[in-house]
């Protein structure tokens, strides 16, 4: 979901607004949703900004902006502080200014995944370029994932043997990628875990070694063979990776382009 999408518009690439996670995404209708748009913008052009002036800049009232900014608080997008006085004080308590939090800048362009591709392309001229290229960006995506895996291990290994998919969710949904874990459908005997965000697609859309490399890291965390049959940056609804139940058989490639289709765009 986009938050900043009146202020500075999407692009078919997605990097001229920034996600926002569910929580900080929680808007009215669109006319609110709009003007709190405008007063986090106003925060970010201008600063730590005063109720008043914001509703001088926007001309709007401060019983309105107020109402924003308890909502953007509210969502973690801003937060209340102690307005910085420099040289002498005045009587009486300084004035109380809003901020943008961490999170509330990430829903501003910030460019993050231009960077990345960027980098890629680096690291694949440096190394050559064709088939060393790819196989030098492999490495970073690998070397990226078993960093990444060792926050999942933990969880996966304290689990029973069942329910070690479901742990595995549990952590990605920790880390953004909003997963859940279900059978899979009959009549394939295992589970399918499901991602129905991906914080790096646009990246992976150009370099798909990121999704390999974590298909890699999922079978060595579950201890089996798992096959990917969807991604998010391939154009799917939902990320979905195919776990067989022990001693069932695996996908056949006809089955799993047709279940591709079928997880892709029907989410859980």
């Amino acid at each position: 979901m986009k938050y900043v999408g009146e202020a500075q518009g999407t692009t078919a690439a997605g990097t001229a607004a920034g996600s926002v996670t569910p929580a900080v995404a929680s808007f009215g209708d669109d006319g609110q949703r709009s003007t709190r748009n405008r007063v986090a913008r106003s925060i970010l052009d201008h600063g730590p900004s005063t109720a008043a002036e914001l509703a001088q800049r926007l001309e709007l009232t401060q019983a309105a902006v107020r109402r924003h900014l308890d909502s953007l608080v509210s969502d973690g997008v801003v937060e209340p502080r102690e307005q910085r006085v420099y040289g002498s004080r005045g009587r009486g308590r300084p004035a109380k200014v809003f901020a943008l939090t961490d999170c509330g800048r990430d829903a501003f362009d910030q460019a993050y995944d231009t960077l990345a591709v960027d980098a890629l392309r680096w690291i694949a001229q440096i190394a050559g370029g064709g088939e060393k290229g790819d196989a030098a960006v492999a490495a970073f995506a690998r070397a990226r994932m078993a960093a990444q895996a060792e926050g999942y291990r933990e969880a996966v290994d304290r689990a029973a043997p069942e329910d070690r998919t479901e742990a595995l969710a549990e952590a990605l949904t920790a880390d953004g990628y909003a997963a859940t874990a279900r059978s899979a459908p009959r009549p394939h005997q295992g589970e399918q875990l499901c991602q129905h965000h991906c914080p790096v697609a646009h990246v992976a859309e150009q370099f798909p070694q990121l999704c390999e490399a974590e298909t890699e890291v999922f079978s060595r965390l579950l201890g089996t063979h798992v096959q990917r049959l969807a991604t998010i940056a391939h154009g799917d609804g939902v990320c979905t990776t195919f776990i067989p139940k022990a001693g069932s058989p695996r996908f056949t490639s006809k089955t799993t382009t047709a279940s591709a289709s079928t997880a892709g765009r029907n989410p859980v």
